[in-house]
């Protein structure tokens, strides 16, 4: 089940496995105006994507790009990683909904943790803004990245927290 909101209400939700509190310092760090992550995002290229290790393999995509328009945006899912999508700087829209609602159109498990889905109408949609975060589990294919109002710039951390692990809390 996806979770959606600000980012400190998901991180109450969400409290007490180390993985997910990693997860959470690095988000609420690239939100802290002046840190050393939120100025290595400030930076970032348009179309550029930096990954970065932290601990216990939890890792995050830090990166910046053009919203697109819903046309050009794939359903997908991850089997092994949970994803906290995180709007650092701009706004986009996110679709959400059940993997079984979806026909799988390409697998890239396990080298790439990525599954590719065809086309669905009618999913749960959500605005997302400055602070902003959401959690997709393996059971919620998503689609982030989408155009609200035209193409704007979005800054964007993605903090990938292992399955295995996080399945504690």
């Amino acid at each position: 089940m996806a979770l959606f909101g600000a980012l400190q209400t998901i991180r109450e939700q969400l409290a007490g496995g180390p993985e997910f509190e990693t997860a959470f310092a690095h988000a609420a760090e690239a939100l802290s105006a002046g840190s050393p992550l939120a100025d290595r995002i400030s930076r970032l290229r348009v179309g550029e994507t930096v990954r970065v290790e932290l601990e216990g393999g939890v890792f995050s995509l830090l990166q910046a790009y053009e919203s697109k328009p819903s046309a050009d945006v794939k359903w997908e899912s991850h089997r092994r990683f949970i994803d906290l999508q995180l709007v650092v700087a701009g706004e986009e829209g996110m679709e959400v909904t059940d993997v079984g609602a979806l026909t799988v159109e390409e697998d890239h498990t396990p080298e790439k943790d990525l599954i590719l889905y065809g086309s669905l109408s009618g999913a749960s949609s959500l605005r997302v803004g400055t602070g902003q975060a959401a959690i997709f589990f393996p059971v919620d294919a998503h689609r982030p990245s989408l155009a609200v109002v035209g193409p704007r710039l979005v800054r964007k951390v993605v903090v990938k927290i292992p399955v295995v692990k996080a399945a504690r809390v």
